[in-house]
């Protein structure tokens, strides 16, 4: 099952990085985004794609989640930032090749850890509700940073606070599919409000700034969330070893290094 549930993650990672390219290019389209003027999106083409595109995406994550821990379906999310950033270049740099090559090494090793390493764990109400109050205090962070900034910095405050929003939501999908047939009516109308404000969060981002960014700090701050959630707060990693630990951190780190690196390739070559 954890098998499947990989695949599955793995082919969601990449019509993660498909549909935001196309919801880009069709946010770029219109004017000026509002929450007012928002009805306007269906009418781009390339951004219903981008929606079609996003919706399979939720659906292979749905099912991944339902059959492997938060700590090994989360991490894969960032799979997308490679993928995108190879997509969208024209010349394959050195730079670029190392910074993908470390990206996906880190995600693969974190991943190949939480396989073998996490426990599979209900997600109780008191949990949840430590995990959803951790959030609100960290989007609101974002929030606040995005209302006084423009340009990149508002795109990646936006960015960084659907990420945060978007490891809640894997959480309580988690929590709702392995509760199934019982409804948890709770975490169910939580998950939906957090992926809501989550996506409209990343719709702004892409009003501020380019793709690359709003899905390299989306995709980072997501699994980087999740995974803590997971390991800390749910209990996945009990049992972990201090080495095992240490792995997970190691790798964590070059995943998160390789990302911003690709991060900043495409932002200096968009100034350019």
């Amino acid at each position: 099952m954890v098998g499947v549930a990989i695949l599955c993650a793995v082919l969601a990672a990449a019509c993660s990085a498909l549909g935001a390219m196309w919801q880009h290019a069709g946010i770029r389209e219109l004017p000026e985004l509002k929450l007012t003027s928002a009805h306007r999106l269906v009418s781009s083409r390339r951004w219903v794609y981008g929606f079609l595109v996003l919706f399979a995406c939720a659906v292979l994550q749905i099912i991944a989640l339902s059959l492997a821990p938060v700590s090994v379906v989360a991490p894969l999310n960032a799979l997308a930032i490679p993928i995108i950033a190879v997509a969208r270049t024209r010349r394959v740099t050195s730079l670029l090749a190392i910074a993908v090559l470390v990206a996906t090494a880190g995600i693969v090793v974190f991943v190949s850890i939480t396989a073998g390493e996490a426990v599979p764990t209900d997600v109780s109400p008191k949990v949840a509700l430590q995990a959803g109050q951790l959030v609100v205090a960290g989007v609101l962070v974002c929030t606040v940073a995005a209302t006084f900034t423009t340009g990149t910095v508002r795109s990646l405050a936006l960015a960084a606070g659907a990420g945060i929003l978007y490891g809640l939501v894997a959480v309580l999908v988690r929590d709702v599919t392995t509760a199934l047939p019982v409804i948890e009516w709770v975490s169910l109308i939580s998950l939906a409000t957090a992926f809501l404000v989550g996506a409209w969060f990343i719709q702004l981002g892409y009003a501020a700034g380019p793709p690359d960014l709003v899905v390299a700090g989306q995709t980072v701050v997501n699994p980087i969330v999740a995974a803590w959630i997971g390991i800390k707060l749910v209990g996945e990693g009990t049992g972990m070893s201090g080495l095992t630990q240490a792995g997970l951190i190691v790798s964590a780190i070059a995943a998160v290094s390789g990302t911003v690196v690709l991060a900043y390739y495409h932002r200096v070559r968009v100034e350019v």
